[in-house]
């Protein structure tokens, strides 16, 4: 059974071979081939390189365009200092005030230099693995763009005050990453994520009156394009995950906040979830031992329709032999589960 084929028949509830495994690599992956994390999201090329290089090294099942949230406000005119070793830096945000919305236009994604640079990305992953491998390309969901575009305590604001500027601005970013989207499935992506992050910070009754519409209305269309969805809402979604199954996502994440058995619970067997122990807590701090005991506790508590990975980003200076100690590769502390 291929990588793909493997996390397919979990997303469709059929027989496989051994649990799927993909961890996200961003920083972590540069500094494996010798880049800087600036390296690895300004130049597509390195994305590429570290990607491959991860994805071989430790045998998971997905590769990945994630890099850093600002390809799409790069799109809108937004400005950034870029540190070598961190995520860049707005140098000023776009909507200052409701008069700005009219900031927010339509793209032009496949010409527009971040966003042509993630596109490219994925095809060159697509030919190099995407027979054999999940491709997942990926944007911003219609929260966090707009919280990258107006500030993240603005936007909180905003909800509460003036919702009405969210919603007009958020139809754009909709339409815009919509276009982001298929053109990746275009380039090879079977798979999208959406970041949300910013979602994880509403009430019950923000999320699903103002942001999932946009969210299921994002997915539809990568639906009607071909490929599947991830939708990765960092933090702590105890408060809104049994709303997120109506967005139609294929493939919830679950943070290392939201006990996994809950998640089950409360989203229903059909949806596939992923993740979800602590990143820091136990990948990056504990031993390969405790980081395979983790691994355990999350594959016993989903035994179904489950893909395995930390609850987000695999951290920077991370030891690689906790990496090895999850994932189906030399090293594997839990082959018996993985069957490796």
């Amino acid at each position: 059974m291929t990588p793909k084929e493997r996390i397919y028949a979990i997303l469709g509830g059929d027989s496989y071979d051994r649990p799927a495994v993909t961890p996200i690599f961003m920083a972590w992956s540069a500094n494996f081939v010798g880049h800087t994390y600036r390296d690895y999201y300004l130049d597509g090329d390195v994305l590429v390189e570290a990607q491959l290089a991860v994805t071989r090294a430790f045998n998971i099942d997905q590769i990945s365009a994630i890099s850093d949230p600002w390809r799409e406000a790069s799109a809108y005119g937004m400005e950034f200092e870029y540190p070598p070793d961190g995520v860049g830096k707005p140098k000023d945000v776009l909507i200052r005030a409701p008069d700005d919305i009219s900031l927010v236009k339509p793209l032009d994604i496949e010409n527009a230099e971040r966003t042509k640079q993630r596109i490219e990305s994925v095809q060159k992953m697509a030919g190099q693995v995407g027979q054999t491998h999940s491709v997942l390309g990926w944007v911003e969901g219609p929260l966090a763009e707009y919280g990258d575009l107006r500030g993240v305590e603005s936007t909180m604001m905003d909800l509460i005050d003036k919702p009405e500027m969210f919603v007009e601005a958020a139809e754009i970013i909709v339409r815009n990453a919509i276009a982001f989207a298929v053109a990746q499935v275009k380039a090879g992506a079977d798979m999208i994520g959406i970041g949300d992050a910013a979602a994880s910070l509403v009430t019950p009754n923000m999320y699903t009156e103002l942001v999932l519409p946009l969210e299921k209305k994002l997915i539809e269309a990568i639906h009607e394009a071909g490929a599947a969805v991830k939708l990765h809402i960092c933090g702590n979604i105890s408060n809104i995950v049994q709303f997120m199954p109506q967005s139609g996502a294929d493939i919830i994440d679950v943070d290392w906040m939201v006990p996994l058995a809950r998640a089950r619970e409360l989203v229903g067997p059909e949806v596939t979830l992923c993740g979800n122990f602590n990143p820091a807590g136990a990948l990056f701090e504990g031993s390969p031992e405790e980081v395979a005991d983790a691994a355990r506790d999350c594959l016993k508590a989903v035994p179904d329709r489950f893909i395995l990975m930390p609850g987000c980003e695999v951290p920077p200076a991370t030891p690689e032999e906790n990496i090895r100690a999850f994932c189906p590769c030399d090293g594997c502390l839990i082959p018996e589960e993985l069957k490796c």
